[in-house]
C-alpha cells in the first residue's frame, strides 16, 4: 500500500507558493536565538526549524499541530510516540524556543508533518500569517496541564479554536489532558468533567455549538498517550471505515478475538475492528511489539516483514486445519450408522 492516505492539499499556483513561502520565512525565524538547538531524527534528517525552501504545493500530507502553554508536554509527546524516548529522559528536554516541523513517513498511512509551536508565540500577532497555518491543517491538538491552573490555557484553546475554525472548519479539534499520571482516578475524572465543561460553555458564548471538541486523558508514563494519537490520526484516514471492515473480516474468519492495525515503530494503531478497545489488550500488545523489535534488532532480523508474514501465515494455517477438521468429523458423521444386527458402528 504506497498510495499516502490524508487530504490533499490543493495544488497552488507558482506566485502563491513564493507568498506562502516568503511569509513563513519570517515565521519560521520567530523565538530563534542563540540558545536555540536542533534535535535530530531518528531517519538522520534534520528536525530543527522550519525549513519552507521546498515547496508544500507537492505535499499530500495532512499537518497536525501541536499547541498548548509553555511546559505543558507538547515536546515530551512528539519525542516519546515517534523517537521512542524513555518518559524519564524527557525531563532534561529545554524548552522550545523554535516552531518545529517534522515529517512522519513510517508507513503509507502514517504519513503526515508535525508542527510544534512554542507556547510563548503569539502566532495570532500581525506579522504572521495565521490564516496560511489553519489552512492546510488536519487536526489541531491542544495541550493542557491537568496538574497546573488551567484558566490561562482554556482562554488560549478558545481563541485558537475559534480563529482557526474560521480559516478551516474541516479542522479535527483534540484537547490532550495531560499529565493525568500524578492525579487520582476521582481527580482525572473531575479535571476531565471541568474542562469539558468550560470549553464547551465559552463556545456557546460564542454561538460556535457547531464546532466540536474531543477530549483525552493522557501521560507519556503509560499507553494512554498511544491511544489518543491513535485516535487523531484515524480520523485522517480516509479509508478507515473500509480498515475496520476487513478487520472485521479477518477475525470472525481466524477466530481471533481482537485486531489491531499497527504502526509497528510508533505503537500507532491505524485502525482497530468494531469491538470495543480494551486497554490491557492494547497494552499488551504494544508490549509484544516492543519485545518483536527488540530481538529483531539484536539478531538482525527484519521484523516487518520476516516476523509479522510468518505470524499471519501460521494463523491462517491454523485456521484451514480446523476448518479440515471439521469437514473430516461431519463426513465421519454422515457414514456413521447401524451395523445390520442393529448394533451402533463403532469408529475406530
Amino acid at each position: 500500500m504506497s498510495q499516502v492516505l490524508g487530504k490533499p492539499q490543493p495544488q497552488n499556483e507558482d506566485d502563491d507558493d513564493e507568498e506562502e513561502e516568503d511569509e513563513l520565512v519570517g515565521l519560521a525565524d520567530y523565538g530563534d536565538g542563540p540558545d536555540s538547538s536542533d534535535a535530530d531524527l531518528d531517519s538522520g534528517a534534520e528536525e530543527g526549524v522550519l525549513d519552507f525552501s521546498d515547496p508544500f504545493s507537492s505535499e499530500v500530507k495532512p499537518r497536525i499541530l501541536l499547541m498548548g502553554l509553555r511546559r505543558s508536554g507538547k515536546s515530551s509527546i512528539q519525542k516519546v510516540v515517534f523517537h521512542k524516548m524513555s518518559p524519564n529522559e524527557t525531563l532534561f528536554l529545554e524548552s522550545t524556543n523554535k516552531i518545529c516541523r517534522e515529517d512522519v513517513s513510517n508507513s503509507s498511512f502514517v504519513n503526515f508533518q508535525i508542527w510544534d509551536f512554542p507556547g510563548q508565540i503569539d502566532f495570532f500577532d500581525p506579522t504572521f500569517d495565521y490564516e496560511m497555518i489553519f489552512r492546510g491543517t488536519g487536526a489541531l491538538i491542544f495541550v493542557i496541564d491537568s496538574q497546573d491552573d488551567y484558566m490561562e490555557a482554556l482562554a488560549r484553546l478558545h481563541l485558537t479554536v475559534t480563529r482557526a475554525y474560521k480559516v478551516n472548519t474541516d479542522i479535527n479539534f483534540e484537547v490532550f489532558i495531560h499529565k493525568v499520571d500524578g492525579l487520582s482516578d476521582d481527580h482525572k475524572i473531575e479535571t476531565q468533567r471541568d474542562i469539558h465543561q468550560r470549553a464547551n460553555d465559552d463556545l456557546a458564548d460564542a454561538g460556535l455549538e457547531k464546532i466540536h471538541l474531543s477530549f483525552y486523558l493522557t501521560s507519556i508514563y503509560d499507553h494512554s498517550i498511544f491511544e489518543a494519537f491513535s485516535k487523531v490520526v484515524q480520523k485522517l484516514i480516509p479509508q478507515l471505515p473500509t480498515l475496520e471492515n476487513l478487520l472485521n473480516i479477518f477475525i470472525s474468519n481466524s477466530g481471533i478475538e481482537k485486531a489491531f492495525l499497527f504502526d509497528v515503530v510508533s505503537k500507532i494503531y491505524i485502525a482497530t475492528d468494531s469491538t470495543p478497545v480494551d486497554m490491557q489488550t492494547y497494552e499488551l500488545c504494544c508490549d509484544m511489539i516492543d519485545v518483536v523489535i527488540d530481538i529483531s534488532c539484536i539478531y538482525l532480523i527484519d521484523y516487518n516483514f520476516h516476523c509479522f508474514r510468518k505470524a499471519i501465515h501460521e494463523v491462517f494455517e491454523v485456521r484451514m486445519k480446523v476448518v479440515k477438521s471439521r469437514k473430516v468429523q461431519n463426513r465421519l458423521q454422515k457414514k456413521k450408522g447401524a451395523t445390520p444386527n442393529g448394533t451402533p458402528r463403532v469408529l475406530l
